[in-house]
């Protein structure tokens, strides 16, 4: 089993938060005037659709890897709907595009990827999350 850790927490004077997993960081608030918000960083869809896309580009380069194949770009849009109260993402659809350097068709490595794309799995099957007070 693998294991991924996070940890967030308040940056004083503002009532955003940031985000470090080893030494990588990020900014989570609200869009400014929405509740205290000052549009510091992404907030929670904007993070939940990079963390689709993002996965999925990591992805594409471990199937690429793993075929012996050289991509020369990607470009990645994810559209992630949101509705009711509260609110909640009721669908998430990725678009791909890619080139090989070597000109061959990159749908077998758009396929692949998407096929072990771990969030998009993970949301699909619908991944339990509980809430831990300590």
């Amino acid at each position: 089993m693998v294991q991924s850790i996070v940890e967030l927490r308040n940056i004083a004077g503002t009532e955003a938060a940031v985000g470090w997993a080893g030494g990588h960081t990020i900014v989570v608030d609200r869009p400014g005037g929405t509740a205290g918000g000052l549009g510091l960083g992404f907030n929670g869809g904007q993070l939940l659709a990079l963390a689709i896309g993002g996965c999925y580009c990591n992805d594409l380069r471990y199937v690429a890897h793993d075929l012996g194949v050289e991509i020369g770009e990607i470009a990645v849009t994810i559209q992630l709907e949101l509705d009711g109260a509260p609110l909640v993402a009721t669908n998430a659809v990725l678009s791909a595009r890619c080139t090989t350097l070597d000109g061959s068709d990159p749908k077998i490595l758009i396929d692949r990827a998407w096929s072990i794309c771990t969030v998009a799995n993970s949301l699909t099957r619908g991944v339990p999350t509980t809430l831990e007070v300590v």
